[in-house]
C-alpha cells in the first residue's frame, strides 16, 4: 500500500522505521504494467483519498459515512474530516501510544482490552468526544503489553492527556484540529482535493 501511494504510511509499527520497510526496498508502484504517464485529475484526488484511507486503515463505506458527517458541519469539510479520523478510538488508542500502530490499536480494542469512560467497549471505530477516557484492562497481561508499546511510542499530541499509569489511561481533553493530524502525514495531505473527489 505505501509503494502504491509513494509515500510511508506506518502501517506496520516499528518496522516501518527500519530497512525492512517496502517502500525503503523498492521505491516503484506494485504491479508488472506500472503506468508512467503523467496522471489524470481524477487519479490525483483518487491518490489523495486513498492515502487517507490507508493511513487510518478505514474502508470505503465507513469514509463515505464521515464526509456525509463532515459535509454536514458549518465549519471546513477537510478539517472536521480530519478531526474525525483523529477522535476514531483505535487512532487515539495508537497516538497514546497504547499499541505500535492503528492495525495492532484496532486489534487491542476489538479483543477487548480497552475501557472507554470505565465501560467496556470493542468497537474501534467508535468517535470520542471532548471529555472521554480510554484506559487498558486492569488485566497484568494487557497492562503489561501498554507499558511495552508505550517505551516505543511516537509523542502525544495536545489534545489528548495522559492521566494515570496504573492502569495506563488516557483523556481526551478536546475536539483535534488540523494541527494535532499525525505529523509523518500532516504535511503530505491535501484534503481539499479529496472533498472535490467525493463531493462530484
Amino acid at each position: 500500500m505505501c509503494r502504491r501511494e509513494g509515500i510511508k504510511l506506518f502501517l506496520k509499527g516499528s518496522r516501518c522505521e527500519s530497512p525492512k520497510c517496502a517502500i525503503e526496498r523498492r521505491d516503484s508502484p506494485p504491479g508488472m504494467h506500472t503506468r508512467r504517464g503523467k496522471q489524470s485529475e481524477y487519479g490525483v484526488r483518487l491518490r489523495e483519498k486513498q492515502k487517507l484511507k490507508r493511513f487510518y486503515g478505514v474502508l470505503e463505506r465507513q469514509f463515505r459515512r464521515y464526509f456525509a458527517l463532515a459535509s454536514r458541519s458549518t465549519e471546513n469539510t477537510g478539517e472536521v474530516l480530519l478531526s474525525i479520523m483523529e477522535r476514531r478510538l483505535d487512532n487515539v488508542v495508537h497516538r497514546l501510544g497504547f499499541a505500535p500502530s492503528r492495525a495492532a490499536a484496532r486489534q487491542l480494542a476489538s479483543h477487548g482490552h480497552i475501557l472507554v469512560n470505565g465501560k467496556f467497549c470493542n468497537i474501534p471505530s467508535i468517535l470520542l468526544k471532548a471529555g472521554d477516557t480510554v484506559a487498558a484492562k486492569n488485566v497484568k497481561e494487557t497492562i503489561t503489553l501498554v507499558k511495552l508499546n508505550q517505551q516505543n511510542a511516537q509523542p502525544i499530541p495536545d489534545f489528548i492527556e495522559i492521566t494515570g499509569a496504573e492502569p495506563p489511561e488516557g483523556r481526551l481533553t478536546r475536539l483535534p484540529s488540523r494541527g494535532d493530524v499525525d505529523p509523518r502525514i500532516k504535511d503530505q495531505l491535501q484534503e481539499q482535493l479529496i472533498i472535490e473527489f467525493c463531493a462530484r
